[in-house]
């Protein structure tokens, strides 16, 4: 959420930087009304307040002379200056409440360094590894599904009859090669940072800590009974981990990091390929988090960044990396680098992390403040996140990088100790 004091003191440079988003503005200068009513109304409540304090005073005097009839004329007055004051505070609380309703449906403001632009077509690429597309050869050409179903490790056709379309069903080496995958994200990042395996069904407020609601409640799945929603990304429960906590700077960075299932409707996917795993409802993935102070946020942006491309690296798969434009940057998000993997079966390049910094946006929302080691009062902290390993369509690459002219399938070498001596997935 934004903060409201920057929206006071520089209203054109917050609707400047939406503006870039391709966001409308109008809403800020709704926010700016209705918070310069309830500032006034919020006065002149204090000040009658102030009156109704220096009314009981001079009551207490009066009683104290003996004179009970002037007393009582005016605590009539400071009855009928309480009631007023009651009515301007449930105005306040009124309009309190409609600009936080207008400000969760407002974006972050990009960075100034993030490039300009509304679609994804303006996306920076700032590196390509590994990539020669005339070296891939004809076996490799393969769409995974087809390769899957040869092999019989990925059953799309039972997991529609059981589920509807768009979820898949892993079998045998399949389901083996997904495990492995998972636990190969956790463990290279286990020097840092600390495992959470946390809720996959969490509250209202959980999804709003983040920015996921209301703004993005078409694309989650809604547990209307209980009130609990299905977590589209572990970000949302680690967000609200310490939602309401004020944190040491010297327990600062903290970085968490979790495997989880995560659950999108993808109510925007429609006329879009979701063929196999290129978009599904349910996958596994495992998410980095940080929350750090605003001097720390560059340099832990830049770790989860190189944490994440490292683990596409090490397997052996051709990647590159885009510095996401305005336009195509998540809500919650100032800046955001993602990283995308070439699939030769499906010849398209596959986002497999979105490494962003979300500066204090969510922490407002959240309210997860620190205390600084010098100076008073308290600070919120900035939160960053990026996918370690989001399994699906890396599980796609590799099975069809890795296929062989005869139809089985090599392992990465860096999966070799997550497999159980498993080095390939043979040809039928």
């Amino acid at each position: 959420m934004l903060d409201i004091k920057l929206i006071r003191n520089d209203p054109e440079a917050v609707k400047a930087a939406l503006a870039r988003r391709g966001e409308p503005t109008s809403s800020i200068d709704e926010v700016l009304e209705l918070d310069t009513r309830m500032r006034a109304i919020s006065t002149e409540r204090d000040d009658i307040r102030a009156e109704v304090k220096q009314i009981s005073e001079q009551v207490g005097a009066l009683h104290k002379d003996g004179k009970a009839d002037d007393a009582a004329a005016l605590q009539t007055t400071s009855r009928e200056l309480g009631d007023k004051e009651k009515a301007l505070t449930e105005e306040a609380n009124e309009l309190q409440a409609a600009i936080r309703s207008l400000l969760l449906n407002v974006s972050n403001m990009p960075a100034p360094e993030a490039p300009d632009g509304l679609t994804e077509d303006d996306n920076v690429e700032l590196r390509v590894e590994d990539f020669d597309l005339a070296s891939y050869a004809e076996h490799q050409r393969v769409p995974h599904w087809g390769i899957g179903e040869d092999l019989g490790i990925l059953d799309v056709d039972r997991a529609v009859r059981m589920s509807g379309s768009m979820f898949a069903m892993y079998r045998g080496a399949g389901a083996r090669l997904l495990r492995a995958l998972i636990n190969y994200g956790l463990d290279r990042n286990r020097d840092a940072f600390e495992e959470v395996r946390p809720p996959t069904m969490v509250k209202t407020d959980t999804m709003v800590g983040t920015g996921h609601l209301p703004k993005f409640a078409d694309d989650a799945y809604h547990l209307e009974r209980d009130d609990l929603w299905a977590i589209p990304t572990a970000e949302v429960p680690l967000t609200s981990m310490v939602a309401g906590e004020i944190l040491d700077e010297g327990d600062l960075p903290l970085r968490l990091m979790a495997h989880t299932s995560c659950y999108r409707r993808e109510a925007g996917s429609a006329g879009k390929d979701t063929r196999g795993l290129l978009r599904v409802h349910e996958f596994d993935k495992v998410e980095l988090y940080a929350f750090c102070t605003p001097d720390q946020a560059q340099a832990m942006h830049m770790e989860i960044l190189e944490r994440a491309e490292n683990a596409i690296r090490d397997l052996g798969l051709a990647h590159r990396v885009l510095d996401l434009a305005c336009g195509d940057i998540s809500g919650a998000g100032a800046r955001t680098y993602d990283i995308e993997v070439f699939a030769p079966g499906v010849d398209r390049w596959l986002e497999v992390s979105s490494v962003s910094w979300c500066t204090d946006f969510q922490a407002r929302r959240a309210n997860v403040r620190y205390r600084p080691s010098e100076g008073k009062g308290t600070e919120f902290v900035h939160s960053l996140n990026g996918s370690g390993l989001a399994v699906p369509r890396v599980w796609a690459a590799i099975v069809e990088t890795y296929r062989r002219p005869d139809g089985s399938i090599c392992m990465p070498e860096a999966l070799h100790p997550y497999l159980g001596g498993m080095t390939e997935i043979p040809a039928v």
